[in-house]
């Protein structure tokens, strides 16, 4: 833990995870806040090496599951025989796991959607970028690049992933490994499987039910302990914040002969698995973020509020975009763009940018512009 953050009130560290993980809870991209979709990691995990469902790492009961809690409805009964079967687990190691769940009111009252006539408070970059990009998350950045040179280069060589660009998606999360949140990840993942507080939202439903699924696996299978592992209300872990799919999917050593990946103390092994996410989703070597387009001056009409690049650069063109002075056209050109728009209501305007595949690849880790617009702008502060 970096000194520099030691004596920071805890109610900086509060504030800031608050306002990053409400965002999970919407799905449409251009809204302050943070994907549940996002990655996210806390206890240590086994390699390929490591025991498998069939050769178990873990005990399980053979006695008969009291049913309590969770367990004693029928729907967590159903899943978690669903979950046994499509998985090939014991069924009493899913139902063990389900009855020492406990609701966690926090959870539902961050997903809480607002009720009708409620006021909303209107989505603000400027309000945004500054709860990231500022003295403390910048200062600790460089810190923390400074004291982790050696796995940033490794990870940056390996994966084209530039060095800052890991820190800043670092900082962001968890500024630095220093909040990687204290709720029981199994909680927060069954109470929005099953008591998920807007019934409209069956897609949220599933993927939650979903992490939890591979959150079991990952238990059973001795990758990590259910019973400890602690993150956001939303269930992200980890320095990183993987979340229970991610850990499985995309969490990687930094050493090749480690026979276990730690995303929670490891910081080396957080970079790595960083840069293997951005990669499996899209990130190109070598492109910047943004492209240094000069937009025409009413641009909203190339907005599409989507998480892929649609546009072709001849196609800007067409509708009166230009190079920004002093620049020069650069392998960007060559891939489809997008044009993404930042709310300022209280200046009454909206900023747009020109977005390569790098940004769309941001948003994987946390489907919100202004999200990746923070990293990116942290990021450019980081390498200042």
């Amino acid at each position: 833990m970096p000194k520099t953050f030691a004596n920071l009130p805890s109610s900086f560290f509060l504030l800031s995870l608050l306002l990053l993980l409400m965002g999970c809870t919407s799905s449409p991209p251009n809204i302050d806040a943070a994907a549940a979709t996002a990655p996210v990691v806390t206890a240590a995990v086994a390699s390929p090496a490591a025991p498998t469902p069939s050769t178990p790492a873990r005990a399980w009961p053979t006695e008969p599951v009291k049913a309590q809690g969770y367990l004693l409805r029928p729907e967590v009964v159903a899943y978690a025989q669903r979950v046994a079967r499509e998985r090939d687990l014991p069924y009493n190691a899913v139902a063990a796991l389900l009855a020492r769940a406990q609701r966690l009111p926090v959870a539902i009252r961050q997903m809480t959607p607002a009720k009708p006539g409620e006021p909303v408070r209107p989505r603000d970059w400027a309000r945004y970028r500054n709860i990231f990009v500022e003295p403390v998350r910048i200062n600790g950045g460089r810190a923390f690049m400074a004291e982790h040179a050696k796995a940033l280069a490794q990870a940056q060589a390996r994966f084209g992933v530039p060095a800052n660009i890991i820190a800043a998606i670092i900082g962001v999360e968890t500024l630095y490994g220093q909040n990687m949140g204290n709720h029981r990840v199994l909680d927060a993942l069954v109470t929005l499987s099953f008591d998920y507080p807007d019934d409209t939202r069956a897609d949220r439903i599933e993927m939650f039910q979903g992490q939890l699924a591979d959150f079991i696996e990952l238990h059973y299978q001795g990758k990590l302990d259910a019973h400890r592992a602690l993150g956001s209300f939303a269930g992200a872990m980890g320095i990183p914040q993987f979340m229970p799919t991610s850990l499985k999917t995309w969490a990687v050593a930094s050493d090749p002969e480690a026979r276990s990946i730690d995303l929670e103390y490891n910081v080396n092994d957080a970079i790595f698995s960083v840069a293997n996410f951005l990669v499996a989703h899209g990130w190109v070597p070598g492109l910047p973020v943004f492209a240094p387009v000069q937009l025409p001056p009413d641009p909203a009409a190339l907005v599409d509020g989507g998480l892929r690049a649609t546009l072709s650069w001849s196609q800007l063109q067409q509708a009166g975009a230009t190079l920004a002075p002093g620049a020069s056209l650069g392998r960007w050109a060559e891939y489809r763009l997008g044009v993404i728009n930042l709310a300022l209501p209280n200046l009454g305007t909206v900023q747009y940018r020109t977005a390569t595949p790098n940004f769309f690849a941001l948003t994987e880790y946390n489907r919100s512009y202004f999200y990746a617009s923070a990293v990116a702008d942290l990021a450019q502060a980081l390498a200042d």
